[in-house]
Parts: structure tokens; sequence; C-alpha cells
């Protein structure tokens, strides 16, 4: 039986992105304008870079990190937050790794752990369902942060505890959406792109008709991709193919695991357990309608109901997370970048998660890295 994924020769990677700059190169002659894309993922954000593909397309195609990293877009007052939910003796709190070192204005939950609080990582949040039921003289709250990718799996862990009956489990949850930060992106940020380089994951759950929206209301193309040099090099061609010819479309480079409608199982499954509500994104403020947070039917599984926590204003710092998570700024336009802040001491979340336009620069892309 043959491989699902077949090597690829690197041979076809290298004629595509020749292809790629002599299509970009011309339209820059007819235009007068680099053609720039926006990834809106954070793991085609480490892709583009480890492989190579934004130092190759340096100065044909700018390649612009979005609102892709969910750790990075989690707003700074709901990171300490969830630092301080894990101060109180009598609890459990449950995480996925990226957010261990995730700087809070105090300190990090790495750091509370080191104090002795009881902070685990975990693989998946049916882990702290389980963690519940073998601890039930304490409180165990998951640390529900991501994108629609994350989020049925979110629903699953509540579904489960409903099921079961698990009291002492409970979820803080700060999920987000990709429709809603696009077309704040476009309206009020006003980005300067001429298209988006779509998220493979999140279309897996949503599918190709949830973007007709960047068509019909700014006439801003799309293309999903996949995670491979050849898949997101075809990509962009594409992307470029459609500015060239000014006719802006909505393209499934992805169709292998990218359905018209999506998951619909998952989106029901998503929305049984969540609700639509107004979210805080770093560096964006509060975006209506445009995160999920516990249904009512579940509040008591959701932790932000369950315990009264209070945190004051962020303390500020010279950070520019913010303005990248935007398309403001690349990370050398950071006078933190590089210098006191690095890997070993981050000061911002773009530097600390693995799907970070900071971490991918540092490891990938430094001019004296």
């Amino acid at each position: 039986m043959p491989a699902l994924f077949e090597p690829v020769d690197p041979g076809v990677a290298k004629e595509l992105a020749r292809k790629v700059i002599q299509l970009a190169d011309r339209y820059k002659e007819r235009t007068g304008i680099t053609p720039a894309f926006m990834e809106v993922c954070g793991s085609h954000t480490m892709a583009l870079a480890r492989t190579g593909i934004k130092q190759i397309l340096q100065g044909h195609v700018r390649l612009v990190s979005g609102p892709g990293c969910p750790v990075c877009v989690t707003d700074q007052k709901q990171i300490d937050a969830m630092i301080e939910v894990a101060e109180s003796e009598n609890r459990i709190v449950c995480t996925f790794g990226d957010m261990m070192r995730v700087p809070g204005s105090k300190r990090s939950l790495l750091s509370a752990k080191t104090d002795g609080r009881d902070v685990r990582i975990v693989y998946s949040p049916l882990d702290a369902v389980r963690i519940a039921e073998e601890n039930p003289d304490k409180e165990v709250i998951f640390l529900g942060v991501g994108f629609e990718t994350t989020v049925p799996v979110l629903a699953a862990a509540i579904q489960l505890a409903a099921k079961k009956n698990v009291g002492n489990f409970s979820m803080w949850a700060t999920t987000k959406l990709v429709q809603p930060v696009l077309r704040e992106l476009l309206t009020v940020k006003k980005v300067k792109i001429n298209g988006f380089l779509l998220p493979g994951h999140v279309s897996i759950v949503l599918g190709e008709k949830a973007y007709r929206f960047l068509i019909d209301e700014f006439r801003m193309p799309g293309v999903i991709s996949g995670f491979e040099p050849v898949e997101m090099l075809s990509a962009i061609y594409k992307l470029l193919e459609i500015i060239t010819d000014n006719r802006p479309a909505i393209v499934n480079n992805y169709k292998s695991v990218v359905r018209p409608e999506g998951n619909q199982a998952a989106q029901k499954i998503m929305y049984e357990f969540f609700e639509p509500c107004d979210e805080a994104w770093r560096g964006m403020g509060v975006i209506p309608q445009s995160g999920l947070d516990v249904r009512g039917k579940y509040s008591r599984f959701n932790a932000k109901k369950k315990f009264n926590v209070e945190v004051g204003e962020p303390k500020k710092t010279l950070c520019r997370c913010g303005d990248m998570i935007c398309g403001i700024a690349s990370p050398e336009e950071c006078i933190l970048f590089g210098k006191a802040c690095t890997p070993l001491h981050p000061i911002g979340p773009c530097m600390v998660s693995t799907e970070g336009s900071c971490a991918a620069h540092y490891a990938y892309m430094r001019k004296d890295g």
C-alpha cells in the first residue's frame, strides 16, 4: 500500500519558488508594488520561516504574520487572570505547554509551579477531566486557549464532565474566532495586504465557504493552504495569479482535508457547549462576538463564573507583540527583539509560543543568527 503522503522532490519546490519570484516580479514591474500576503495561522508562520520560504522570497513577496498564534493573541489581562487562578490552594491548573512560560505582569505559570502551585501540562483537555476525577478534593481548571481547531475538543471535555457529573472540573475559556478578526484587520486596522494565506487547520473545521465574505465585502482574495513547502508555494503562486488577473477569489488549495462546508460534526459540538462572546485581543482590544465562552446551560463548568478572580491593569512594556499580530511591525522592528527579549528570557508571548512570529524569526531569520 502506498504511503498517505509521498515525499516531494526538493527540486519541485525549488522550481515552484522560481516561478513565484518571476510572477511576483512581473506584478511589481506592472504596478510598482511588492505583493504582500498575510498568513493567519501560527503553523504557517513557523513553517514559512523554517523551510526558508520567507527568506527566499524576500524582496519579491512580502509575507506578513497575522493573528494566527492563539497564545500570542490572548489579551494580557486574561493571561494575568489565568495565572492568578493558579495561586490559590487546593487547585490544579491544567494547560497546554505553550502557556507555561508566557509572561504575566508579575510572573508566569512556570514560576508559579516552581513556587509550589499545582500546574500541570496536559496534551488534551480530556486529561484534565480525568485528573479532576482522581482528585475530588481539589478544583481542577483547564485553560482553554485556541481557535476553532481547538474548540471541538474543549467542548468534548465539558461534554465528558457533564456526562460523568465531575463537579470539580471547570474551564477558563479564552477562545478566538477567525472570521471576526479578519474583518477587524480589514475595517479597523486597514492592514495593507493583497491577500490572505488562509489557515489549513482552522479551515478543516470552518470549510471553504466560511471565507466568502472576504470577496463579497472586501474583494480580498484568499487561498487555503497546507504546510509543506510545495503546498505553501503553490498557494502563494495562486494568490499572485489572482491579483495579477484582478479577479478576487477564495481558493481551496488543501482539498485533501478541507471541504466546502467544513466539519459539520465539529461545528455542532462547538456551538452545543459554547456560545459567541465579545473577546479582547492583544493589540486590538475587544472585538464583538469574536470569541466563544461556555454556554450558559453549562455555566457550572465555567471557571470565570466559578471563581472570583480580579487583576489590575497589566504593566506596560516596550514589547510590540500587539503590532506584529496586526501586521504593523516585524520582529526586527521591536527594540527588545534578540536583546532583552530572547527565548530564554521572553518579554512577550510571540517569543514564547512555538507558533509565535518572534520565535520563528529568532530561530530562522535573525540577521545575526
